[in-house]
């Protein structure tokens, strides 16, 4: 096998389109996904750097959002799977980019971005409607769910996007505009497919605001995530986790999409049943269902509200030490100083602050690495290859042919 380089690009789509086969069988790590989780800080480089150009789809994309939020139009990004949570991510990006352009931004507010299944917004009788636009985000361009939204906008008059590794798929059909991050995840289990429309909204958003990415800090914030001390940290979480009979991820604000994510990763890559909460959510009847047998990872590094979170989620670690609970933190510092050492158990992920971008961008990169090597660092203890999401056993590839 020839070595991985980390900075080269990853190969493309295949021409004419066709969907991806299952990824390569490895009897041990380095897996795929290791690899692609080793690549995305100079992914994120390149991707940034090609969607700068003014004349660039993130460009084009851009304009289209500007006019139909001012217009008080929806502007609606729906996905399925781990593209419906970067669906959710560029949401929250957008909304913050929203802001910074002095465009609608509130929850629910006319023309502020909102992030939708695209199973249920499909079933939405005239998607969007004239006026608006909708993203589809499709990592390979593929999802029956998410190309059947964008023709439904279409048909009701939204002007559609798709943000997409694979310019020349099914999906891109049903889209005025394509953006696509040319880069294709070797893995069933995407980290790249994750990370990659985080990095189109962070490029949209800054052609929006009339502004610029700073590309360095984002590359330095997944650089960070490969650090030998914080991959000692995730180790250290991971071992303690590993036993577990389930697995609890809370997150709030930006930070949902990534514990949605998680929930997603180790339940496909570790094969270890799991579920997402909202922060306060938890403290509403879910406590119920947990004991001395149950790993909780609390994220929580929005920087938004961070006063009220912190003071939430302090309350759900005493409650989950009460019932003997292991948790760990995914946490910048300054949050991490505020947690007595006793209410996390399992562990501590300390990611570093996103200076000079903006807060819900720069907790999204900040916790992607670390949630991806998480997940690895589980399949790993667990004797899994995370790279085939179980269709290596024929039940599961029967289970998923039997889906459609």
């Amino acid at each position: 096998m020839q070595p991985f380089d980390p900075d080269a690009p990853l190969p493309g789509s295949p021409d004419p389109w066709a969907g991806s086969e299952m990824p390569s069988p490895r009897s041990a790590p380095p897996y795929h996904m290791s690899e692609m989780i080793l690549a995305e800080p100079a992914l994120a480089e390149r991707i940034l750097g090609r969607l700068a150009r003014p004349d660039s789809p993130a460009a084009r994309l851009a304009a289209a959002i500007r006019a139909a939020a001012g217009a008080g139009r929806p502007v609606l990004v729906v996905g399925c799977g781990t593209s419906e949570h970067g669906a959710i991510a560029v949401a929250e990006i957008l909304r913050e980019a929203h802001r910074a352009a002095g465009l609608p931004a509130g929850l629910g507010m006319s023309g502020s971005p909102v992030g939708v299944q695209a199973l249920e917004g499909s079933l939405e009788e005239g998607l969007g409607g004239a006026g608006s636009v909708v993203i589809g985000v499709s990592h390979e361009g593929g999802t029956w769910a998410t190309n059947r939204a964008l023709a439904a906008a279409r048909g009701a008059g939204a002007t559609t996007a798709l943000i997409t590794a694979a310019a020349g798929s099914p999906g891109a059909a049903s889209a005025d505009i394509v953006v696509s991050t040319d880069e294709l995840d070797q893995s069933w289990c995407h980290t790249v497919g994750y990370l990659s429309p985080i990095l189109v909204a962070a490029a949209v958003s800054a052609h929006l605001a009339g502004g610029a990415v700073d590309i360095g800090a984002a590359r330095g914030l997944l650089a960070a995530g490969l650090e030998p001390t914080a991959v000692a940290a995730v180790d250290s979480v991971a071992g303690a986790l590993a036993a577990m009979d389930r697995l609890i991820v809370l997150g709030s604000g930006a930070d949902r999409a990534a514990a949605r994510e998680l929930t997603l990763k180790v339940e496909e890559g570790a094969h270890l049943p799991a579920a997402m909460r909202d922060l306060e959510t938890m403290l509403h009847g879910h406590l119920a269902g947990t004991d001395d047998r149950t790993g909780l990872v609390l994220i929580l590094a929005d920087p938004a509200a961070r006063g009220t979170r912190t003071s939430r989620a302090l309350g759900v670690l005493r409650a989950c030490r009460a019932i003997g609970v292991r948790v760990a933190l995914i946490a910048p510092e300054a949050v991490s100083a505020e947690v007595d050492p006793g209410l996390t158990p399992a562990g501590r992920i300390v990611v570093p602050e996103a200076a000079g971008l903006p807060a819900s961008l720069g907790a999204l990169l900040a916790t992607a690495v670390p949630l991806q090597l998480l997940t690895e660092r589980l399949a790993i203890a667990r004797g899994i290859n995370p790279d085939p999401i179980r269709r290596d056993d024929p039940r599961y590839l029967a289970a998923a042919e039997a889906a459609g």
